[in-house]
């Protein structure tokens, strides 16, 4: 009688014990799981909502040092609870890992955008990546060395739109273009009306307002005054180029989303980080469009920037 009540507080401690070896496991993934699912409810106070939208989808990162912890705690329940930010994950981004979706064939017109950096020391370097990809405009915000930009450029594409910081170059005419203006106090976004071979194509070089932790106000007014431009442009086919300072899961980006598409989500593969160059975790940097056919988009890797290039091609 003694050793059976001695021995049953026993069993019942180490099978507490067992129950309890992946609860705090469980309790993180679960965390995450609902931050994945509801990123967007939380309070955009001083830009933090905006940051955690931006960062959502890396995230995903917690969910295999969870399954390791579950692991380590020999914990199948606490695994088992892994998979639940596991196919959140997977729900919300997983396609972007996908084969595209876009039409395939020839691009009829082949873009690329890039922010230059201000005080760039080699802009040269960093433009011949981008000739070497053989597009046909390119985009350039932080322009602030035109003659070095225009020795690289001048020959190849010999049309040129530039207004303050922003330009684009191309090979075919430009029949006019004009400043935008987003609230910054100086146009640093144009609009351009491109003559391409299969009829006109109107586009937008922009570099939005800057974004800092805890201050985002500028970011998003300059935001919502570009959807407002877009909104009014009577424009059949538009590409917008630029650095628009946050990403397209960002709560602000929504104005845009509900007008344009997006290139690398549809042509692309994977989420297309350019920003910063050495080590992206997010994607400042887009090709948006409307009445085109995407055929296929990227990212380029150019030298003496920040910024990390994009690229995308279109069938008329």
């Amino acid at each position: 009688m003694t050793e059976q009540m001695v021995d049953e507080p026993a069993a019942g401690d180490a099978a507490g014990r067992r129950g309890r070896r992946g609860l705090v496991v469980s309790i993180f993934a679960v965390l995450l799981a609902v931050l994945l699912a509801g990123h967007r409810a939380v309070p955009n106070v001083h830009g933090l909502g905006s940051l955690v939208d931006s960062a959502a989808p890396l995230l995903g990162l917690g969910v295999p040092l969870l399954g390791l912890a579950a692991l380590l705690r020999r914990s199948r329940r606490a695994l088992l609870v892994v998979l639940v930010p596991a196919i959140a994950w997977g729900a919300l981004y997983g396609r972007a890992w996908l084969p595209p979706a876009a039409g395939a064939g020839p691009a009829s017109v082949r873009v690329a955008s890039q922010n230059l950096r201000s005080g760039n020391p080699d802009p040269a370097a960093t433009i011949g990546a981008l000739t070497a990809a053989d597009v046909d405009l390119i985009g350039l915000q932080e322009v602030d060395d035109g003659d070095r930009v225009e020795a690289v450029l001048g020959q190849r594409y010999p049309h040129r739109a530039a207004v303050t910081t922003v330009a684009l170059w191309s090979r075919w005419p430009i029949r006019d273009f004009v400043g935008v203006d987003t609230g910054l106090g100086w146009d640093r976004a144009l609009r351009a009306v491109v003559a391409t071979p299969q009829g006109d194509l109107v586009v937008y070089v922009v570099h939005l307002g800057s974004a800092r932790a805890g201050h985002t106000v500028t970011r998003d007014e300059t935001l919502a005054a570009l959807a407002a431009a877009v909104r009014a442009d009577p424009a059949p086919r538009l590409v917008v180029l630029g650095d628009l300072n946050t990403a397209t899961t960002d709560r602000v980006f929504v104005p845009l989303t509900r007008l344009l598409h997006d290139a690398q989500a549809d042509a692309g593969q994977g989420f297309g980080f350019t920003w910063p160059a050495e080590l992206p975790v997010i994607r400042p940097d887009h090709v948006l469009y409307r009445g085109l056919t995407p055929t296929t988009a990227g990212v380029l890797h150019t030298p003496d920037s920040d910024h990390r290039a994009v690229t995308a091609g279109f069938r008329w």
